[in-house]
């Protein structure tokens, strides 16, 4: 009865040149060539009676490994002084053997991330309707009519500066200055009712009726504020104009 032995299955010569060399655990530089040699002839002897169909590149490989072991074996010429070292026959195929070592561990890395990729769900963006049906109920365009945030700010400093400028550098030291709380919601609401009063009045002016620091800059917000909610618009006639406030209110 003959014995079938079942051979593991290699990509290519290099392939199995790379196994017989991390099998004998030895340097890629400097390869053993007589004994790879002799154990890559045994392989392709058990091959040649299992499958003939992939042994073409196979034979190539067995001859140039059988070309390098000749080269080696035969005595080197005593080179003179003047010539080149003569060139080691495995160089060439120490190169290869690198570069399918390399491409080899590259197709690892991707078989690694193609086995990641899988366990990924993607899931297409969708918007509710609600969300993309949603229309802003002011335009905030609409209502600076020109102005810009940075004339705005440019009186909001001017007018900090005149309360700074109220202060008695002397009698500011005196006593104990308690910290005034100012509500933002608060003001909104008492400016909301001041323009459904008044309907048209100045931004300065408005500022400048405020009592401190803190009292200014809430009802800088406040204002903000109520433009973005559409209730209150600001125009300006003609450049370095006051700013005037109309109310959008319904009396």
């Amino acid at each position: 009865m003959e014995l079938t032995v079942k051979l593991e299955t290699f990509e290519g010569p290099l392939d199995l040149l790379l196994h017989l060399l991390e099998k004998n655990k030895v340097n890629i530089y400097d390869i053993p060539i007589v004994e790879i040699t002799g154990q890559y002839m045994d392989y392709i002897h058990e091959m040649e009676r299992q499958d003939l169909d992939i042994m073409s590149e196979f034979l190539v490989m067995a001859a140039t490994l059988l070309d390098i072991k000749a080269k080696m074996l035969l005595p080197k010429k005593p080179a003179a002084d003047d010539t080149p070292e003569d060139v080691d026959p495995r160089a060439e195929l120490v190169q290869q053997l690198l570069e399918y070592k390399l491409y080899k561990s590259i197709s690892y890395e991707l078989k690694d991330r193609q086995m990641d990729a899988e366990k990924v769900l993607y899931k297409i963006p969708t918007i509710p309707e609600e969300v993309s049906a949603y229309v802003p109920p002011v335009d905030t365009q609409e209502l600076l009519s020109g102005l810009t945030l940075e004339r705005l700010n440019h009186i909001f400093e001017s007018v900090m500066k005149r309360q700074a400028d109220k202060i008695d550098p002397v009698r500011s030291k005196f006593g104990k200055i308690e910290k005034e709380e100012v509500s933002l919601e608060e003001k909104v609401a008492v400016l909301e009712q001041y323009a459904t009063a008044h309907k048209t009045f100045s931004f300065r002016s408005l500022l400048e009726r405020q009592n401190g620091r803190m009292q200014v800059i809430v009802t800088f917000l406040a204002i903000l504020e109520l433009m973005k909610t559409g209730k209150i618009e600001i125009f300006q006639e003609y450049a370095f104009d006051d700013i005037r406030i109309t109310s959008r209110i319904a009396a």
